[in-house]
């Protein structure tokens, strides 16, 4: 019998382990994945929450935006997400047109998305005008998170990818809105690209956590989708990314030394090679008349 100290279990993040972090002011750790073997070292490494978002369109399909994705391509890469990430709070996107069209569609796809996948919870963009669904898809049973500021699938009507709640107007309307989704039942409220400021006048005031991305540091947590953090994304950056690695760099310099190894006839080696018997290769080369 082994005398060595087993690791101890990580106990499975629940709503309830985020507000315990809130409540004692310990950061709450968010990034997004798309596919198990991601899912898997986020959840070895300790994330409380993962996104499986809808950037997924720019990140794993290369589309331009989010608006592409559907619910069924959701539903495929959360379910393999969701197996690799036992212990993190998983949380899927609803995509475009999933939520909008009216409340009774919301919550039928918000079922499908959990139903089909096992995540702990979905996600919508929008303010006030979207406290109705949150609460009817609550009723259902289904944790909601908010999304406040820049929401890419709303992103033509917010003048493009920048920058919100930068007036007096825009950081109110923010400051209310993030009230009334709090209101409706959002178990926690994403903050995308405002001013730190208002973050804070936002997180100050919530009982729920508030998570930013491009918020500043006074958020209850932080989120970076997981290719631009590693540098696995040619896209565009945006300011508030911090890149620990180059990722793409070191695949494309490790797929280059393969393509070089196979031209040069240097790849494989015998050591990569499996081998058969002498004798047994002098019966078949008899048997084939060689």
């Amino acid at each position: 019998m082994s005398t060595q100290p087993q690791e101890a279990k990580r106990k499975k993040v629940t709503i309830h382990t985020l507000n315990e972090k809130k409540a004692k002011g310990e950061k709450i750790t968010y990034l997004t994945a798309y596919d198990y073997q991601t899912a898997v070292i986020e959840d070895r490494v300790g994330v409380d929450l993962i996104l499986v978002g809808d950037s997924l369109g720019m990140c794993v399909y290369g589309f331009d935006s989010t608006l592409p994705v559907t619910l069924d391509i959701m539903i495929n890469h959360a379910k393999a997400v969701r197996k690799g990430a036992p212990n993190c709070f998983v949380i899927g996107d609803m995509p475009y047109m999933t939520y909008q069209v009216s409340i009774e569609k919301a919550v039928e796809n918000a079922g499908r998305l959990v139903q089909g996948t096992g995540v702990d919870g979905i996600k919508l963009e929008g303010g006030s005008e979207m406290c109705d669904t949150i609460r009817a898809i609550t009723r259902a049973g289904i944790p909601v998170m908010g999304h406040l500021g820049l929401t890419p699938q709303s992103a033509s009507m917010l003048g493009g990818f920048k920058a919100q709640g930068r007036d007096v107007d825009a950081a109110v309307k923010l400051v209310n809105d993030a009230k009334a989704l709090e209101d409706a039942g959002c178990f926690a409220i994403l903050l995308e690209a405002i001013p730190a400021e208002i973050a804070q006048i936002i997180t100050e005031r919530a009982k729920v956590p508030i998570l930013g991305i491009g918020a500043g540091k006074y958020c209850d947590g932080q989120v970076l989708i997981v290719n631009d953090l590693c540098g696995f994304y040619d896209g565009h950056i945006a300011k508030f990314v911090k890149q620990y690695a180059n990722v793409g760099k070191i695949i494309e310099e490790a797929l280059t030394r393969y393509k070089e190894e196979v031209e040069q006839s240097l790849f494989p080696e015998a050591k990569h090679c499996y081998k058969i018997d002498e004798a047994e290769l002098a019966k078949v080369k008899k048997a084939l008349g060689l």
